[in-house]
């Protein structure tokens, strides 16, 4: 049986959804344990999912049968679940070279898997364009995010219980106090012996564990390490190159519907109330309101858009960004205006000064300063229009986004462009463009056929409104 490690704002649905598909959630925090009946076993997990920094989505990585069996059990949570497998997983090596030298670290060349940031605090001695270094990915970024991969010159074992670590030596715990003295001297009982030049530090979790977990953790950390070892070549290359990829890192990202299904599945273990995922989602800030909601009453009924908004944000006078995601992972911003128009519905119009040159998309009318863009977004629509005008207040034409379901959160609105759009001319013709492009996507992959018709669908019925 797979074993899994969960941490992040999803953990309590993500647990369930994995339990119900046979999957063993390990190492549980003290509240999940609380609010599920049985035991949860302080074992060696082959997978771990987390909540990304921006809490959009998760990312899974460890062994690629595990990955791919917990991936399979999310990604199918609703129809704007999108998965993405990483190009730089956690724990691949590489012979890197220096690309580029910035104020904290270098950008390093990993080859065909493309870039990696190594901070000068991780190397030994002056860092310079062309260098060559053995390095491992130890936190690797999802596709949307702006951030390279982190890596570090050294080679690494991860199970939650331990690290494995050539840049270690002997024994200690991430932790101080009689029981991590304890831990160290158990240690000392396991008919395991470390690998020549690496060093064990036991993790937090490993306070709890028994010493069959710790001897089954450490036996398994040591094969790895063997394994790995034993994969790479002794002798470091000046020239890019793929060493190993001994784990697997797979990422998805939740949209609005996928919220809602993992709120549903949480509800089935305890108090949950409307958009509680996409509360928590929006900012950190919420996480205790939502926190204390569910603790006083029972919360039912729609998502609170007008408390939650009205709260934290987005409201009238705010910044908004419009965050434009797309299904291969890129996160692309369109641009930041002001928030003219608030409405607890659910509704925000955002307007834009627009920068002369060039032209609008599909519309065909020139760019010229003065111009204003106002967008029309509604929380959870699978569109939205923006209705370019003149500095003269004439109506340059109207562009509808269709997109999996808006999400307004504090300083952004957040969807997944689906291609296909619908675009009004000045003269009022109406017409669905950009369809070739879904095909496309559909063919490489990216968009499955049920997310597809649902986005021809929508475009249908904004361009028969449209030319009303």
């Amino acid at each position: 049986m797979t074993t899994a490690r969960v941490r992040g704002i999803y953990t309590t649905a993500i647990t369930h959804l994995l339990e119900e598909h046979g999957v063993e959630v390990v190492q549980a925090s003290e509240p999940i344990r609380e609010r599920f009946d049985g035991e949860f076993a302080v074992d060696p997990a082959d997978v771990t999912v987390e909540t990304t920094r921006d809490r959009q989505g998760v990312g899974i990585s460890g062994t690629h049968e595990g990955v791919d069996e917990v991936a399979a059990v999310l990604e199918s949570l609703a129809i704007d679940t999108f998965r993405w497998d990483a190009d730089t997983p956690r724990s691949a090596v590489f012979d890197a070279t220096v690309d580029e030298t910035l104020g904290g670290g270098a950008v390093v060349d990993l080859g065909d898997r493309g870039r990696g940031y190594l901070s000068y605090d991780d190397a030994n001695g002056y860092v310079d364009d062309g260098d060559s270094y053995r390095v491992q990915v130890t936190d690797p970024t999802p596709p949307w995010d702006d951030d390279r991969p982190r890596v570090e010159p050294t080679l690494e074992i991860r199970s939650g219980l331990l690290v494995l670590s050539r840049s270690r030596s002997g024994v200690s715990v991430a932790a101080s106090g009689e029981r991590a003295s304890e831990l160290v001297g158990m240690t000392d009982l396991l008919p395991i012996d470390l690998p020549e030049g690496w060093g064990l530090r036991w993790q937090r979790a490993a306070l709890e564990a028994d010493l069959d977990a710790m001897g089954t953790a450490l036996e398994r950390a040591v094969e790895r390490a063997e394994e790995l070892e034993d994969e790479l070549p002794a002798e470091e290359t000046d020239t890019p190159t793929e060493l190993a990829i001994p784990e697997a890192t797979t990422w998805l990202w939740f949209g609005r519907e996928s919220r809602t299904a993992l709120d549903e599945a949480r509800r089935e273990v305890e108090t949950t109330m409307p958009g509680h995922h996409r509360t928590k989602a929006a900012t950190r800030a919420a996480s205790a309101a939502v926190d204390f909601v569910e603790a006083v009453c029972d919360p039912s009924g729609e998502f609170p858009f007008g408390a939650v908004s009205g709260q934290f944000g987005p409201t009238s006078g705010d910044r908004l960004s419009i965050d434009h995601g797309k299904p291969d992972g890129r996160l692309l911003t369109l641009g930041t205006g002001d928030v003219t128009e608030w409405d607890p519905d659910g509704k925000v119009t955002l307007e834009r000064r627009m920068r002369g040159g060039g032209s609008y998309d599909a519309l065909g009318v020139s760019k010229e300063d003065g111009d204003v863009a106002v967008t029309k977004f509604r929380e959870g629509r699978w569109w939205y229009p923006t209705t370019y005008r003149g500095s003269e207040g004439s109506t340059k034409g109207t562009y509808v986004n269709i997109c999996t379901p808006v999400e307004l959160f504090p300083d952004s609105a957040r969807y997944v462009d689906l291609y296909v759009d619908v675009i009004r001319l000045p003269d009022g013709t109406v017409e669905v463009v950009d369809e070739d492009e879904l095909e496309a996507a559909v063919a490489d992959g990216l968009v499955s056929d049920e997310l597809a018709e649902k986005a021809r669908s929508v475009a249908s019925a904004v361009e028969r409104a449209l030319s009303k």
